[in-house]
């Protein structure tokens, strides 16, 4: 159902830091996520909200719980933010200290990403709400770190991401150990059948408040589309792309997978030196924070990164998103091309698709109802006729030098007999074929029969 909008920061009746801090940060208005909201989170209700990445959903359920969080003597959790990757734990936790500056509210990140002593030792400190990924949460749970009587409100954000990422288990547990009485805040960019069945689970009439369904594409990202025959020529391609400075300042290119974005990176490195870095899951938590940071700072330009590890951050000012390759479902295509044109700034997305990959754009076209235009392909790029690795055709070749001389109407499952199989079956005993083979093998004896017939030695 559809919310009323608040259109003003002031309607949300905010305690004087947590105003304070927005207008410092520079939060003028609220998004109409924040604003739909805001009041049925502070209500204490469920709430489920379905917007796009990039509305604002960080803020829009973090205004209404720390607004809420009154002064407490003893330091207990009384929150939990639930979020599927370690840079989600970050950019929550970064956006939760910049509202939270001058107030009594302590707000702390723990991952998979750290050691369990560093989170021990970090929840040691005593604080509010908790921010983390589900793994290392329900570990902390287990291992009695975290005392969860007092928790009443939890946030389940980028919930389909999660589910996608098989942490129902985790999910479900955690929401057994806490108490019954709780606020439960769930966040997702598309519904599908599991959010409802947790959702059957675990929520009480949950308020379901939509914003700009999965389908619906953001008006300010401009969208193009190539057509490419195959990986070189869109590495080919990709080069060209990237070297125009002056139009691509600020680049994110996805890929489908590690291995790819590697190569990729390898390619290109020469070229751009160290203005292009990669982050993937194989690279270490130290590794892809300074990327993404150098990235966010602007000390470099190009990013190369998978679905997992940039699916939900928050990095203003990016120029353009370009898919290297088409998603298979399409909904992961609008997660992607929302890392661009946020905070109501221009973007644009450029797909790369070749022949097998026409069906996923076509699927994509179907779930934004938009077509995305095709773009002439430069004449200025070459267009390669070597083939990666997955795309070389995978053949059988009858007439191989293995194969040769066997009966073709048999099949592959049948071949002729070796020359050593080829031994005619003359009976016989088994010992006396052993015999023959090994020639006549030592007898050591029975020992229990030679043992009362051996010589007995004394020595004197």
């Amino acid at each position: 159902m559809d919310a009323p909008l608040t259109t003003s920061f002031e309607e949300f009746n905010l305690n004087t830091p947590l105003k304070n801090n927005l207008s410092e940060v520079g939060y003028e208005v609220p998004t109409p996520i924040q604003g739909a909201t805001y009041a049925s989170v502070l209500s204490g209700q469920d709430v489920l909200g379905l917007a796009q990445t990039g509305t604002g959903k960080t803020l829009a359920y973090l205004l209404p719980i720390l607004n809420d969080l009154k002064f407490a003597k003893e330091k207990t959790v009384r929150a939990l933010v639930i979020v599927p990757t370690r840079e989600l734990v970050s950019q929550v936790v970064e956006e939760a200290e910049k509202i939270c500056q001058n107030t009594f509210i302590r707000v702390c990140g723990v991952n998979g990403g750290n050691s369990m002593k560093k989170d021990r030792d970090a929840l040691a400190q005593s604080a509010d709400i908790i921010v983390a990924t589900p793994g290392r949460l329900y570990d902390l749970f287990l291992a009695r770190v975290i005392k969860y009587a007092a928790i009443k409100k939890v946030v389940i954000d980028e919930v389909d991401v999660m589910l996608d990422l098989g942490f129902r288990f985790q999910l479900t547990n955690i929401f057994d150990l806490l108490p019954k009485k709780r606020q439960h805040i769930m966040f997702s960019a598309t519904m599908t059948d599991e959010i409802e069945s947790l959702i059957s689970d675990f929520f009480i009439a949950p308020k379901r408040i939509y914003i700009a369904m999965s389908g619906t594409p953001l008006k300010n990202i401009a969208q193009t589309a190539y057509a490419v025959p195959n990986y070189y020529t869109k590495v080919n391609l990709l080069q060209h792309l990237l070297e125009q400075e002056e139009t691509f300042k600020k680049v994110l290119v996805f890929v489908s997978n590690k291995k790819i974005a590697d190569r990729i990176y390898e390619q290109l490195e020469p070229v751009f030196e160290k203005n292009i870095g990669v982050v993937h899951a194989n690279k270490t938590q130290n590794h892809r924070n300074r990327v993404l940071s150098a990235f966010d700072a602007g000390r470099i330009r190009i990013v190369i990164a998978t679905d997992l590890v940039a699916r939900g951050l928050d990095i203003d000012q990016i120029s353009h998103v370009i898919n290297f390759d088409t998603p298979k479902y399409p909904e992961n295509y609008m997660h992607r091309i929302g890392r661009t044109g946020r905070a109501n700034a221009d973007g644009n997305s450029i797909l790369l698709y070749n022949t097998e990959e026409l069906a996923y754009k076509e699927a994509i076209e179907t779930l934004m109802q938009i077509a995305v235009p095709d773009v002439e392909f430069p004449k200025e790029v070459p267009v390669s006729i070597q083939l990666a690795p997955e795309e070389q055709p995978h053949t059988f070749e009858p007439d191989s030098d293995k194969l040769q001389g066997r009966d073709p109407s048999l099949g592959s499952g049948f071949h002729e007999k070796s020359e050593k199989n080829k031994q005619e079956n003359q009976g016989g005993s088994y010992k006396r074929i052993i015999a023959k083979k090994y020639k006549k093998p030592k007898t050591r004896g029975d020992k229990n029969y030679n043992k009362g017939k051996r010589k007995e030695f004394f020595v004197l």
